[in-house]
């Protein structure tokens, strides 16, 4: 007598391993970033959840990679046993649908889109563009579509007509963070690059000078090497160097340290999907200043519960000036934002539940 289909199905996931098809940095310390430390924890996680994993790094320029990359995911994908499921970070998958999709047809192929590619700052409108239909026929050819946030899910379905499973990212518990009573200490974490906006904090701690802060720049100087070069400027324009420190990429204990010693973590994103350093900071009892940009209002919730939200329309600059103004001068605003902080942190993601999630969307 045959075994009922659900039956066999979990019989299959527990027997077939996920072949996981990650970037070659996907453990560098000297890049981390939210994407990787995703991949990391979902690959940790899922044969808790009862599915073993078979991990394969691709190294090169994704999603725009070279023949020898090319080649090597070509090899990779080549080399999987035929029925099996594969787990694709998009950012490898979605720029090169000739090498993924001749594999649709043997292989159970799932893709994890953290943010769509086209929708990266600084592209030139063109090759947005061929980034947005490359990755259209990767995912249209995929078995399932992951995505890393409910904003990115909408943003499948308005780029590509397509629906994704969400599986958000979790936290790990960490201590609640000692705040200095005057919030004067911040933090920005995130690969310095045109996405994330460190010129556009610059900008705002130019016009707040006359208060009392320093700002810590926490996050990998490699990836865009001329944005830091325009955000050194901008810190030497308007004299804050001995105030803004471009501290260069921390993870661990370091990481740890480093939001231990912070009263208030800013976001001023000009793009961001989810915000894992948004649950980070929450998870230590750090309120969150941000922009209210893509899926950054969902991931915080609420901007009452534990910060500050500022309208990414008009000047963000002058937006976020006057945000630090009122959390700087306010001392009711920062006991307040401290207090429901706190009060969040038992109501977070774990990374467990997000390996369980993951392991029942998978085919």
């Amino acid at each position: 007598m045959r075994a009922p289909s659900g039956v066999a199905n979990r019989a299959r996931r527990q027997v077939n391993p996920v072949h996981v098809v990650l970037p070659g940095d996907v453990d560098d310390p000297a890049r981390p970033s939210g994407g990787n430390v995703y991949d990391r924890r979902v690959c940790l996680g899922l044969p808790a959840a009862g599915r073993t994993v078979r991990e394969h790094t691709v190294p090169g320029g994704w999603p725009r990679p070279g023949s020898a990359a090319r080649r090597e995911l070509a090899r990779v994908l080549a080399g999987i046993p035929a029925e099996a499921t594969v787990l694709l970070d998009g950012l490898v998958a979605c720029g090169v649908p000739d090498v993924v999709t001749p594999h649709a047809p043997r292989l159970r192929l799932a893709v994890l889109v953290h943010l769509p590619l086209g929708d990266e700052t600084g592209l030139a409108p063109s090759l947005a563009a061929d980034l947005n239909t490359r990755e259209g026929f990767t995912l249209r050819a995929a078995a399932t579509v992951v995505a890393t946030s409910p904003w990115t899910a909408r943003r499948i379905r308005t780029l590509h007509g397509l629906a994704a499973h969400v599986v958000v990212p979790g936290v790990d518990p960490a201590p609640a963070a000692l705040a200095a009573a005057a919030g004067t200490r911040l933090l920005c974490v995130g690969s310095v690059t045109p996405t994330k906006g460190q010129d556009l904090l610059v900008e705002a701690l130019a016009r707040v000078a006359d208060r009392d802060w320093t700002c810590r720049l926490v996050g990998p100087l490699t990836r865009d090497p001329a944005h830091v070069a325009a955000v050194r400027a901008l810190v030497d324009r308007h004299g804050l160097a001995d105030r803004v420190a471009l501290a260069g990429p921390c993870t661990g204990a370091d990481l740890d340290a480093t939001y231990a010693q912070a009263d208030l973590l800013v976001l001023p994103s000009r793009r961001e999907a989810f915000g894992m350093v948004v649950t980070e900071a929450l998870a230590r009892g750090i309120p969150v200043l941000a922009v209210a940009v893509d899926g950054v209002p969902e991931t915080l919730a609420d901007a009452a519960v534990a910060g500050l939200l500022v309208d990414p329309a008009g000047d963000p600059a002058e937006a976020l000036a006057g945000a630090l103004r009122c959390w700087l001068d306010d001392a009711d605003l920062r006991r307040t934002a401290r207090a429901r902080a706190r009060r969040e942190r038992p109501n977070l993601p774990s990374w467990e539940a997000t390996a369980r999630c993951l392991a029942r969307v998978l085919p």
